[in-house]
Order: C-alpha cells, then structure tokens, then sequence
C-alpha cells in the first residue's frame, strides 16, 4: 500500500470516529447513559435512532464493565503505584473526564492515543472549553512538532500511528507511563482496521511490555452469516475495511489470538450474552422503555456480530476480568444437520424492485401470489411500499413478477407493516393488523379484491381496498401477531394471537374471529395459556393452530412449539415435546408438509450458527436441522422479515422479501425471490 492509499484510509477512519462521538452525544441526551460532555468533545449534533442508541449503549455498558473491575481491583491494592489506563484509538470518547467526575482517578491515570490530526483537534477543543479544561487543571498544550498535544497531572493525549511500535514505546515511557505499573489497553473498535500482521504486532508488544495488565478489546466478528457480509460491504464502501474478520471469525478464536500472543488468561462474550447476563433485569427494562422500538432482528443480530474481550497478564490481574458462562444464557446449539434444501433464484423476465421489501405479507390466490405492504424499495427511494405486487406463474418452472394497480373504494392503502394476510377465497384476501410507525398502529381490517381483466393478463389486474368492518376495532391495533384459520362445529374462524400494540410491548390474548360477519366469538380454550409473544409463526393443522417460537415480554426468544388442539367443547393448549430441543427463534416462517412442521430461517441469539429449516415431525415429536444451500443464489440472503409460501405439490417452498434496517450499516432488501426444493424430506419417508 503506498503512501497515498495509506493517508486515505487513515482518513476513512478518522472519520469513523467523527460519526462515533456524535452517536455518543446523542446516545446522552435521549437517557441512555450519563455522559455530560459528550457533546462538548465533539461539535455539532445530530439525533440518531433507537437501534444505533441501543448499539452504542451496549458498547458503552460493556467498556465501562471492564474499566471498573480493573480500577476496584487495582486501587484497593496496598502497592503505592498508581493504575494506568491506555486508550488506543481513543478519537473524541470522553472517558477521563467521566471517571474524573466520578472520582474514580484518585489512583489512577489515563494516556490517550490517536492518530495526530485527531490528538490535536481533541487537544484543542479541551483547551477551548471551560466545562473541559477546568477538570484537567493544571494542564499544558504539547509542542505542536512532538507527540504530546496535551498533559496534566492525570491526563496525556498522544498523536501517533499505532502501526509505528517502537515510536508508541518510546513516546509513551517519555509521558510517565510506567510499564511494571498495573494497565488496562483499552482498544475500542480499533485493531480490525489494522493489517493484521500489524494488530498481531501490537497484541504482542503490549504482552511482552505489561507485565501486569488487561487488554480489552471491542470489535466485530463472524464475517461468514448474511449480516456478516452486509456488515464487511459497508465498511469497505467507506474506505476502512474490516481486517483480521476471517482469521478471528469468533469468540474463541479471539481468544486464541490473545493466548498464542502471550497473554495468560482470555475471556470473551458476544454483546447479547453481555446484555443479558451483566446488566440486571431493572436495567434492561430501562433502556426498552427509553424510546418507541421495533427492530428488535437488527438489535440481536448487531450484538451477535460485535463482542467484548478481557485478555490479561500477571498474577496481580489474572482473575480481574472474566466473562464466565452463565445459566442466564445457556447455548442452544442446533444438531448437525440431517440435510440440505437447495435454493434457486425463481426465473422471471420481469423481476421488478418492488419485491425487495420487509415486513410485508404475502397470500396464494389462483392469480398468483399477492404481494402487499412492508418497508421497501419504491420508485428509487426507501419508504413504506404503497403497490401490489404479484408473482404469478406463466409455466411450469417459472415466475413473473409485475405491479398490480389499486383502485380504492373509497379506501386507501396505507402502506402498513407486520399485518397478516388470510385468503378468502381465490381473489379475496382479509388483512388484519399491522402498523405504520411503533407509536402508530394501523386502523382497521382492510379486504382486497383482486379484479380479473377480460383477457386475464396479470398486467392488467386491479386491487380493490375496502374496509372489512365498518367501524374502528381496537382488537386489531397490533402487529407482529399471527392468524391461523380452526374449525369449531363445523364453521371457520380465523385464530388472532399475541403481537405487539402502542400501549403493550406484548400481548398473550387471543381471539376468534367469525370472517363472513365480521363478529368476534367467545369460544373455551383450556389449558395452560401461553406466554406472551410476537414475531411467532402460526399455521393450521388438524383444525387447530400450531404456534411456534416468539419474542417473548423480556425481548428473549422463546422455543416452545403449542398446538391449539380442537375438542369437544372448543380449544385446549398443548404444549408439544420436542427432541432434541429447537433453538429458540423469532421472525421466523412455518407451514405443515406431510406431518411435518417446517420453521423457515428467523433470527436466534443462542446459537453462533445461522438459522436454516428446522424440521419436526408432529407425530413423533423429533426434530431435525436442514441447510439451506446458497450456492446459487445472491448473497447475502437473510431470512428474516421475510414471508414464505409453500406449494406441497410441488415440494417447493418460495421465501418471498427479507431484509432489515441493519444498525447503522445501511438497509438490505433480499434481491431475488428464492426458491427451497424439499423433495428431500419426502424421499426420507
């Protein structure tokens, strides 16, 4: 790499820094944590959304976890020197002047490190701001020519390349730092855009330096998973790629890395384990209730793909930091696979864009499959998808996809999310539920008719929108709830159960719902009820409704399966054995093919694989793990928020949209609806 390319990465990664510090600020000010001068290290302010506020507040909680384990252990040591802590890569973080407040730097001192541009910017906003400097009184700004831009009692601030170690050694004995003294290295988000021989490099240096110390570390990992690539892409769009991803793809190799590299003991944990088993149940409740949320995928999945590490050295600090297993969060890692489903793209001349859509639902009429709502792609913009779309089939193996215009009968589509659609009949479909924002839930139930053209051409169908209940009915402001359709005394209902709503995070009621009239029916269901959950699948089977998986009311993914079984006198809870246990998941698709239930991809958190078909057999009880193989299909492909449709005759299962608003890494639309052979699981019969 010459010089040139050098000095742009090195700005691709200031500027990641830049982006950093604002989301800090504004992760202060709507509550999250107590950071007073977030905001005056960094100019400007922006307010950035509840996803990215989780993902920084969980980084936040994680560091400071480490931070004060090495201070409570070090400063209660008789030994007369003073604790260090060296912050690599530190950009604008105000971590001094946090500690400094909390009166946590009585024994303690902190030496700062970045890249000289962002050593003097930080230097010079401290000197500027009387709320800043009055905490680091008395204090002297660095010759501008050396490496030291800013010193005091107990704070230093050092411009310098972390790739140049023997300048690093040299620099940081000149400001007072003590090697034999205790140190913590602290490396936020820092080590992966190094090259990796030159992470490798510092790692052991820092090894053979400290002799009593704590390295901890913050970064991304398991590059190889659907989001893992999203994740890559987007780092490398901003010119500071990811380094070291396919060395060190997960915890253990991490862990390995430090070990090989010299230091003695090594823990580490994925951010969602942090989250559950470090902050208390009062905490988590805290931060849920903070600010309106929804994208609970795109929260897990960010904390699987980022962790915190403790590696130390020294008798002193062997046991400081340890992120032992906890029962809290127990892995639940799924059997190996029984085997695999191949996926293909579905052939269509006309693939249009408004297929790359989330959170949308889909129905099979004998047009074809009609496609509405979610958040989607739209005349080149992201928005709530106001089109139809249908997927219809012209021969025996391929598919056309074409835009179906609506016409409102004094109704108007309103672009809702995370509703349910239930045919009616072959052009007929009721929808139910369904939000347009987390504080606003979609009102009413809505039916559509599709209108057959005289020449019967897809192209020129219409979509009739009216309302299927002439008043408002709060019943229906949820979504992510389910519908299944159950038979009691001969007559259809459609089964309503669980979701979420403005005013609960959760819901565990269910309803009937007689569709010709429109009533609502009080029919008896025993048995235990379930608990409470959203983002569950529920499909019919033997006049009853099987529901499976959710989210449950402390935002856990569950992995019970329950069938809504028919008797005499109406429903009764059952709660069905399954062995080997599933891996409890959410978000996820599920239909019934020949005794069997197939839940189709949907996001777990207890597990560092990826989720693909689990099958279970309804009569035995047993449960299986099939692959999906992507070989031949685009990538990334992520199987959530998607919708799925199963043609059993064909032994076809077609998995329609997905995608998310993926941290701060952009949002990703499935490009390419997706075809799933099962002939497989019949041949094993």
């Amino acid at each position: 790499m010459g010089p040139r390319s050098r000095e742009r990465r090195a700005g691709a990664v200031q500027s990641t820094n830049d982006s950093s510090a604002l989301s800090k600020s504004s992760l202060a000010a709507r509550g999250y944590v107590q950071d007073a001068f977030a905001a005056l290290l960094v100019p400007g302010a922006v307010r950035r959304a509840p996803l990215i506020h989780r993902g920084y507040y969980v980084r936040a909680r994680a560091v400071r976890h480490c931070v004060r384990a090495f201070l409570e252990r070090t400063c209660a040591l008789p030994d007369a020197r003073r604790s260090q802590i060296v912050s690599l890569g530190a950009g604008s973080d105000s971590l001094y002047f946090r500690l400094k407040t909390a009166g946590r730097l009585t024994r303690a001192a902190i030496w700062e490190v970045d890249f000289p541009e962002v050593a003097q910017r930080k230097a010079e906003r401290i000197a500027e701001t009387p709320e800043l400097c009055a905490l680091t009184r008395p204090f002297q700004r660095g010759d501008p020519e050396s490496a030291l831009h800013f010193e005091s009692s107990d704070y230093r601030i050092l411009g310098l390349d972390l790739r140049l170690l023997q300048r690093l050694d040299e620099t940081l004995a000149a400001a007072g730092l003590d090697a034999a003294s205790p140190t913590l290295l602290l490396a936020e988000a820092v080590l992966t855009y190094l090259e990796p021989d030159s992470a490798a490099d510092l790692i052991a240096w820092a090894a053979q330096r400290f002799p009593n110390a704590v390295f901890v570390i913050y970064e991304q990992m398991r590059p190889r998973d659907a989001f893992g690539q999203f994740m890559l892409q987007h780092f490398r769009q901003l010119n500071s790629p990811l380094h070291g991803l396919d060395r060190f793809p997960d915890v253990e190799a991490q862990r390995r890395r430090f070990l090989q590299a010299g230091w003695t003991s090594c823990s580490a944990i994925d951010m969602n384990e942090f989250y559950r088993c470090f902050l208390s149940p009062e905490e988590r409740w805290r931060v849920e209730n903070l600010e309106p949320f929804d994208e609970f995928e795109e929260w897990h999945l960010k904390c699987a793909h980022y962790f915190i590490l403790a590696a130390s050295r020294g008798n002193i600090l062997s046991q400081t930091l340890v992120f032992p297993p906890s029962e809290a969060f127990p892995q639940v890692d799924p059997a190996s696979p029984s085997g695999v489903f191949p996926a293909s793209v579905v052939t269509s001349d006309n693939q249009s864009p408004d297929l790359k859509r989330y959170g949308h639902a889909s129905v099979l009429l004998s047009p074809g499959i009609l496609i509405a709502g979610g958040f989607g792609e739209e005349n080149g913009r992201h928005c709530r998808v106001s089109k139809f779309h249908l997927l219809s089939r012209y021969c025996d193996f391929e598919w056309k996809g074409s835009q179906i215009c609506s016409w409102e009968n004094g109704t108007q589509w309103d672009g809702r999310l995370y509703h349910t659609m239930t045919r009616l009949s072959d052009t007929e479909v009721l929808v139910l539920g369904g939000r347009l924002s987390p504080v606003s839930p979609a009102l009413g139930a809505l039916q559509l008719h599709i209108s057959k053209s005289e020449n019967n051409s897809p192209e020129d169908l219409k979509v009739i929108v009216t309302k299927a209940s002439p008043k408002e009915d709060s019943t229906l402001s949820r979504w992510r709830h389910s519908t299944a359709e159950v038979s009691y005394e001969n007559k259809k209902y459609l089964f309503v159960y669980g979701g979420r709503s403005v005013v609960e995070p959760v819901l565990s009621d269910w309803h009937f719902l007689h569709v010709r009239t429109m009533a609502w029916v009080k029919i008896p269901v025993e048995g235990e009820a379930p608990v409470a959950r959203h983002s569950h699948s529920a499909c019919s089977w033997q006049g009853g409704a099987l529901i499976a998986g959710g989210l449950g009311a402390s935002e856990e993914p569950l992995n019970s399966v329950l069938f809504l079984r028919p008797i005499s006198c109406g429903f009764l809870w059952e709660s069905i054995d399954i062995q080997p246990p599933i891996t409890p998941r959410y978000s996820h698709t599920s239909h019934v093919l020949n005794g069997k239930l197939l839940l189709v991809g949907g996001v777990w958190i207890h597990s560092s694989s990826v989720p693909g078909v689990t099958v279970i057999d309804l009569t035995t009880g047993l449960s299986s793990e099939y692959q999906i193989d992507t070989t031949c299909v685009p990538w990334p492909l992520m199987l959530h928020n998607h919708t799925s449709i199963l043609l059993p005759e064909e032994q076809q299962l077609l998995l329609l949209g997905g995608g998310g608003n993926c941290f701060s890494f952009g949002t990703y639309f499935n490009p390419q609806t997706v075809k799933l052979d099962l002939s497989s699981l019949s041949a094993r019969q």
